[in-house]
């Protein structure tokens, strides 16, 4: 039987093609697209499409735009067998990550993809993602989809959503799963590491949709002054605040500062210490320029991106009916975003 699979539009780089008369950019006409790109026809797949009223750049994507596109899969899920979601990659693994999230007991494949240039250029890469990402999306084995998880698929290399990073502005393999093995790979055959596949035990599909905004990301850097750390500390409203540490999550020695970090842990401000480090783990108390954070109960992102840990950090903050225990729910495993439950 042909999987029926629905294209999602939101924006981006992928829907632009060139109007080579004038040389300039303008939309891709996604509502036609087995006319654009009559290679999609040679899938055994049938293909709708929705798109954003006004589609938008991913630079200005919100939490709002997130629910925007959990519900149109949440009012289709029983249509269609899988989703694809056409987005800007420069948040894309934001968007994946917080998807991945608010939908709850997903037992269908939800693939992002994007290009590096517009599928109307001569040399683009959107071609191949799109075709590849709507081939994962529509794999089944025993009447079952392959993949129940949000993706990201990019340049032959599927990967689980929120362990995923852009790494590079210019070449085509712009993303990277730095600490999780990846999902799948597709050459001469379509490729799925089974055993690295997420696995829900909930089955019906429900969607999360809070996200509290409250909270703020800081990369510490060499010569940074106390009049801005404290500056930062002292954000209104501001519930949560990612640290990106040196290493397995160090920071410097500075006396003013660690006084002000050590009022604001014992006002409630949740403190959770990222690494700047694309691979591997934050180890609190492992040396101690980390001695700081232990001795204010920080929370450790252990070996999540830094995307996951931000969404992550405004998922749990904004659902506090679900999640009573904020600090243990930020370190226990949620989707698959993160290496262990322990805290």
């Amino acid at each position: 039987m042909r999987k029926k699979i629905l294209l999602i539009y939101t924006g981006g780089t992928i829907g632009m093609t060139k109007d080579y008369k004038t040389n300039s950019l303008r939309a891709f006409d996604f509502e036609n697209i087995s006319e654009n790109i009559p290679e999609l026809s040679l899938i055994d797949a049938d293909l709708s499409v929705k798109s954003f009223d006004d589609p938008i750049d991913s630079s200005d994507i919100t939490p709002n735009d997130w629910k925007k596109i959990a519900n149109q899969i949440h009012t289709h899920y029983e249509e269609f067998d899988g989703f694809v979601v056409l987005h800007g990659t420069d948040t894309m693994a934001y968007t994946g990550t917080a998807l991945s999230f608010m939908l709850e007991g997903l037992q269908k494949p939800v693939i992002f993809t994007g290009s590096q240039l517009p599928i109307g250029d001569l040399r683009t890469d959107a071609k191949e993602n799109l075709i590849s990402s709507i081939h994962y999306a529509a794999l089944e084995r025993n009447g079952e989809p392959v993949i129940k998880e949000v993706c990201i698929y990019f340049e032959y290399k599927l990967y689980r959503a929120n362990r995923t990073t852009k790494l590079s502005t210019q070449h085509f393999d712009a993303f990277k799963s730095p600490n999780y093995p990846e999902l799948g790979e597709s050459g001469l055959h379509m490729m799925v590491n089974r055993q690295n596949l997420y696995k829900c035990n909930k089955t019906e599909l429900k969607v999360i949709p809070g996200f509290c905004e409250e909270v703020g990301l800081l990369k510490i850097f060499p010569g940074m002054s106390d009049a801005f750390l404290i500056q930062i500390l002292n954000t209104p409203n501001l519930k949560a605040l990612i640290i990106e540490a040196y290493g397995s999550g160090n920071i410097f020695d500075k006396p003013t500062f660690a006084e002000a970090l050590r009022q604001k842990a014992a006002e409630g401000l949740i403190i959770i210490i990222g690494t700047q480090c694309i691979g591997g783990s934050v180890e609190l108390g492992l040396y101690s320029a980390s001695q700081l954070f232990v001795d204010i109960n920080a929370v450790s992102a252990k070996d999540m991106t830094t995307e996951s840990a931000v969404v992550k950090a405004m998922f749990v903050l904004g659902n506090q009916e679900i999640f009573t225990d904020i600090r243990k729910s930020l370190v226990k495993n949620i989707r698959g975003e993160c290496a262990s439950d322990e805290i």
